[in-house]
């Protein structure tokens, strides 16, 4: 239960109007720092939702399929620039953004990764490798900017950490493929 604390601390942390303040004024920050938080903040509060509602995850998301179509969905939404600019404009659309990576896509993420096989979570990060390459392509080589409350050089500096994760992502699947994983995972521990 300790992890569901830490969660919470952490995403009322991020909601404290200094904190979003700093995080969203700078593109790099709310793109790679403020979104990703909240994201762990939600795989961290997992255990309390699982605990309180766990026939509702497994009569919702009993392969663990629905749960990975969301969290694809809501990322796939966080990465359109118009919807980072309406987050700052929009207080129902940062109301959203706080909602959403959360409690719509960590929580049914982490419900789902246990439920399906490696061959599912290779797909997840090769989809993820080329929404990240996309991304990046788009921020770094795109003659305008994107947002209009952020400057070109704070999109170029996120299209390059779009870069640099997808060549992550890529170094990852590639490591998968080739090592024997097994090894890591003790098959005694619950």
């Amino acid at each position: 239960m300790k992890q569901f604390w830490y969660g919470l601390i952490l995403f009322i942390f991020l909601a404290l109007p200094p904190v979003r303040f700093l995080m969203e004024s700078i593109m790099a920050f709310h793109m790679h720092m403020q979104m990703p938080l909240l994201f762990v903040s939600g795989i961290l509060m997992y255990p309390f939702f699982k605990k309180h509602f766990g026939s509702f995850f497994n009569q919702w998301n009993s392969s663990g399929i629905p749960g990975i179509i969301l969290f694809l969905l809501i990322v796939i939404y966080w990465m359109i620039p118009k919807a980072m600019d309406e987050s700052l404009e929009i207080f129902t659309v940062e109301l959203f953004k706080f909602v959403s990576l959360p409690f719509l896509a960590a929580v049914p993420l982490r419900d789902s990764w246990s439920k399906v096989g490696k061959a599912t979570e290779s797909i997840v990060f090769i989809i993820l490798a080329v929404i990240f390459s996309i991304m990046g392509y788009l921020y770094v080589f795109y003659e305008s900017t994107l947002c209009n409350n952020y400057l070109m050089v704070d999109q170029k500096t996120v299209g390059w950490g779009f870069a640099f994760f997808s060549l992550c992502l890529i170094l990852y699947i590639v490591l998968t493929l080739f090592t024997d994983q097994s090894q890591y995972y003790d098959k005694t521990s619950p």
